[in-house]
């Protein structure tokens, strides 16, 4: 996949592509954020930019384009890579015991040891790279110290933290940051065959991971955003706690055991801090290009004249400490009540 059919993360593409175009990439990089956000996507664009045989320009770029090198997609070292079947592009991944072990670490470093077989540059991936048992990532530390000048090592991880020092030392980390729910959106209406209603529902409830939401049960989302839709528009009608409490009442009586009902209020809490965050900004004039639930703008808009800013702010907090008092496993109804009355 070429930088431009990758969602979101402008800022740390351009600084890749324009690495690459100045051959300044450095031999080993640490890609950390939270799953699901496409840092995967980005290293295999890396691979297929550095060993494209026809690489594309800014001038052979659409105008606005934000990589000074492309790959083009089309030759055969992109399909190649596109295939996961050229010979100079290796993924490491766990296995089924959930770890990666030293082995196969091993038999990487003295791949890249040589020079590429068929491409300018051997470029090794490491996914999930915190899943690298001890052992394995002691070996692959000298590599790290002392990288062979024709290999680049990029180790993909959504818990940094797990890895030792001694390894995130010598690799420079870039940071990707969750994606707006707009982007994610619109990468499942485009890419995913996604309705509007689906992919606005599912991409509230994603924290930024077009993972998460492709994983998730669309259905359920499109419900649970309409449930938190209702709550907010009964809070600004009626400030009278019971009938507050009636319109709450149906959030946590899932038939499904207490499970479920922690789940259905969770999902439903997540689509509501999404609605408030969409009503914060249209409330203090934001950019409504920022809106994760554009397709319910005008009924936000409506909320937004109840809504202000700071009522908003005060509502999202509260959210925010519902969802933090599931976690303690805190009663739902009681979470749900509670919420209810400080919106």
């Amino acid at each position: 996949m070429p930088f431009r059919d990758i969602v979101g993360h402008d800022r740390l593409i351009s600084l890749l592509s324009r690495a690459i175009a100045r051959e300044t990439l450095p031999p080993s990089l640490l890609f950390a954020g939270p799953a699901g956000i496409g840092k995967r996507q980005v290293a295999m664009a890396v691979a297929e930019a550095v060993n494209c045989l026809n690489r594309l320009t800014s001038s052979d770029l659409s105008a606005g384009a934000l990589a000074e090198v492309d790959a083009c997609g089309e030759c055969a070292s992109c399909k190649r890579i596109a295939r996961a079947v050229h010979l100079d592009v290796i993924t490491i991944a766990p296995g089924d015991s959930g770890t990666i072990k030293i082995d196969d670490v091993r038999e990487v470093i003295e791949r890249a040891d040589y020079r590429p077989f068929e491409g300018r540059r051997r470029v090794v991936i490491i996914d999930d790279a915190e899943a690298l048992v001890v052992p394995a990532q002691n070996a692959l530390l000298k590599t790290l110290e002392e990288p062979p000048s024709a290999s680049i090592f990029i180790l993909v991880s959504s818990m940094p933290d797990a890895l030792l020092p001694t390894v995130i030392s010598r690799c420079p980390r870039l940071r990707f940051a969750p994606l707006p729910a707009s982007e994610v959106a619109d990468a499942l209406i485009a890419r995913h065959n996604y309705s509007d209603p689906d992919a606005r529902a599912a991409a509230a409830d994603a924290d930024g991971s077009i993972g998460r939401a492709l994983a998730a049960d669309s259905a359920d989302l499109v419900e649970a955003r309409e449930d938190a839709s209702r709550l907010l528009e009964q809070a600004a009608r009626s400030g009278d706690p019971s009938r507050r409490i009636d319109a709450v009442r149906d959030l946590t009586t899932s038939k499904g055991g207490s499970g479920a009902e922690r789940e259905q209020l969770a999902a439903c809490l997540r689509a509501l801090a999404s609605l408030l965050r969409d009503i914060s900004i249209l409330a203090l004039g934001g950019d409504r290009r920022m809106l994760g639930n554009a397709d319910l703008e005008s009924k936000l808009a409506a909320l937004a004249r109840t809504f202000d800013g700071r009522r908003s702010l005060r509502a999202y907090t509260a959210v925010d400490e519902a969802l933090a008092a599931l976690e303690r496993n805190a009663s739902p109804k009681v979470v749900a009540d509670w919420l209810v009355l400080q919106l």
